[in-house]
């Protein structure tokens, strides 16, 4: 299994902290190149997993045409999914508040984190992850990933819902998630036109960070299960994104 990381993140949550400059530079087009060239150098095409934002690029990977089968948990939306449930924004407002947050790197409070991450967790908990997981997030992505829908042309974002060679998906969402709810992995779901296999499953109880939360190892084999039945024989190799 490979879990690699976004281009100069290839340090520990403390020195992101310190120094988020390399979260203020970024931008998705050098995560896509990044993630592409470690697709391209797999002997098969691997099963994609991702998380939130890796959510967005593991659809975008498997429109260009790469990965064999793609799950997706909590994932943040690809262009043209413009529904935006109160939650999503009470926990993205700290963002989105301030224009010139678009070229920060943008961090929450162990309150704020709690809201959007982690909210059927204990207050204990919560902090215990915050304090080991949290780093800003990109300014330029999030405000980027909302423009595109109101911008013409495609974006950064943009994926092909009607391609008919785009590998089976499946959308996981925890029923609790107050910054990726269930609203919006059913819109980016119906989206998606043609006979390829796009589905929607919802587990009662979980939040965002559900792959923090009890009984996590549970949903790891059942969409491990579900990926290799709906992928391609031989085998394939196995490839995350946060």
């Amino acid at each position: 299994m490979l879990a690699p990381t976004y281009p100069g993140f290839e340090v520990e949550v403390e020195a992101l902290n310190a120094d988020p400059t390399p979260v203020a530079d970024l931008t998705l087009p050098q995560v896509m190149d990044h993630l592409t060239s470690v697709v391209e150098a797999l002997d098969e095409p691997p099963i994609l997993i991702g998380h939130s934002a890796g959510g967005t690029f593991v659809q975008l990977l498997l429109d260009r045409g790469y990965g064999a089968v793609g799950v997706v948990l909590n994932s943040a939306p690809t262009e043209g999914v413009r529904v935006l449930p109160l939650s999503q924004l009470r926990s993205t407002f700290v963002a989105f508040k301030n224009p010139a947050n678009r070229h920060r790197a943008v961090g929450l409070t162990p309150e704020q984190w709690h809201y959007a991450f982690t909210n059927t967790f204990s207050e204990e908990e919560s902090r215990r992850l915050y304090e080991r997981y949290h780093v800003p997030a990109s300014g330029r992505i999030l405000w980027n990933s909302v423009l595109a829908n109101f911008m013409p042309g495609p974006q950064d974002t943009h994926v092909d819902y009607k391609n008919p060679s785009r590998p089976p998906l499946l959308f996981v969402s925890g029923s609790e998630d107050h910054i990726m709810p269930p609203s919006i992995q059913r819109s980016n779901a119906k989206h998606y036109k043609g006979d390829t296999v796009t589905e929607v499953e919802v587990l009662e109880g979980y939040s965002h960070l559900l792959p923090a939360q009890e009984g996590w190892q549970q949903i790891a084999d059942h969409v491990l299960e579900w990926a290799l039945r709906h992928a391609p024989t031989p085998r394939p190799e196995v490839a995350g994104a946060q």
